[in-house]
């Protein structure tokens, strides 16, 4: 490969790896959020996300017909998946986790589990009766269109990426907007808000911000809701960005959203967004390690391709846990006896 094609397909390897890494940072959200007020890794959460990708394609399955802009089907998408997994993760909250809220730590850790393989099934005989297992979107006209045409009219960034060979579709950059818009909303909410201050206190001293009038259980149940709409949102956007999902296709997608959340330093939102960032390109440039061997050589390299590259994201998790468990952002916390 020469220099002149090397550069393209580098920047589109890396672009490519920032898309994904939106998807990781969404849901990466959602177990930081929880674990940041109840010390608790909600291993449902990636059920959370499925069920927010199942409802994104029933919601685009019924509209498909309807002649409705697809901005607005996308806009509804969102809307329900974002209702119904918010909702879903509060009653998971309410009936699975504040009734063992006293009880020692490996007790809520195997309920998550436990919920998450009940929400599986549960999802598997829903689209079951209905004949379907794997459930392939059906995206509004020009979502898989390319972004920046050379002879179409678009922002100078369109521009620039499509001048130096990055070729990307409308979707994606519908899933940078909305994840972006995303993060800005939880920015201002748990930094500029009533609510999100309360949720901050709780997370800091449960006792000490009930005594100052905080009800804790209302807070807690608010941070779930969020969770579970951020689910919902990276549920849609997986979906766009992958086309087919099924009741068992948050396990991967959670296992490194979570790796990307230890990765960045599990509690800390912006070292979610920096985990899953990471982790994308990271996936993206060992799914192209064969080009890397090619070029320098190396006969052992050049047969590692694509089915290798979620390998990143776990030797990412070992790696952290060894030489930095509080992560690239996190603060060690240190339990008074």
């Amino acid at each position: 490969m020469e220099l002149s094609t090397l550069l393209p397909f580098l920047a589109n390897v890396i672009v490519g790896g920032l898309v994904l890494g939106f998807v990781y940072a969404i849901i990466a959200l959602g177990y930081t959020m929880v674990y940041g007020v109840l010390q608790l890794i909600n291993f449902a959460h990636s059920e959370v996300f499925v069920t927010g990708a199942v409802v994104g394609f029933e919601v685009f399955r019924v509209l498909a017909p309807v002649n409705m802009n697809g901005y607005l089907k996308l806009l509804i998408a969102l809307l329900a998946a974002m209702t119904i997994s918010g909702l879903l993760n509060v009653i998971i909250e309410r009936l699975a986790y504040r009734p063992l809220r006293g009880a020692p730590k490996l007790v809520p850790l195997i309920t998550a589990i436990g919920v998450s393989l009940i929400l599986q099934d549960v999802l598997r005989v829903i689209e079951g009766f209905q004949g379907r297992f794997d459930l392939t979107y059906t995206l509004p006209t020009g979502f898989s269109s390319a972004f920046c045409g050379p002879e179409s009219s678009c922002a100078p960034l369109g521009k620039f990426l499509t001048g130096i060979g990055v070729s990307l579709q409308l979707k994606d950059v519908i899933l940078i907007v909305v994840s972006l818009l995303s993060l800005a909303v939880l920015n201002y909410i748990v930094n500029r808000t009533r609510m999100g201050k309360a949720i901050r206190a709780v997370a800091q001293d449960r006792v000490t911000a009930g005594l100052m009038g905080i009800d804790g259980n209302r807070m807690i149940s608010a941070t779930f809701l969020i969770g579970g709409a951020l689910g919902g949102i990276s549920g849609v956007l997986f979906g766009m960005k992958f086309g087919t999902v099924n009741a068992y296709s948050g396990f991967i997608p959670g296992v490194t959203a979570f790796t990307a959340a230890v990765l960045g330093g599990i509690g800390s939102i912006p070292g979610a967004v920096l985990g899953g960032l990471l982790l994308g390109v990271l996936e993206k440039l060992i799914g192209v390690s064969n080009v890397f061997g090619e070029l320098l050589g190396i006969k052992n390299l050049a047969v590692i391709d694509d089915s290798y590259s979620k390998l990143g994201a776990f030797i990412a998790l070992v790696l952290i846990l060894i030489f930095k468990p509080t992560g690239l952002l996190g603060k060690s916390n240190v339990e008074k006896v």
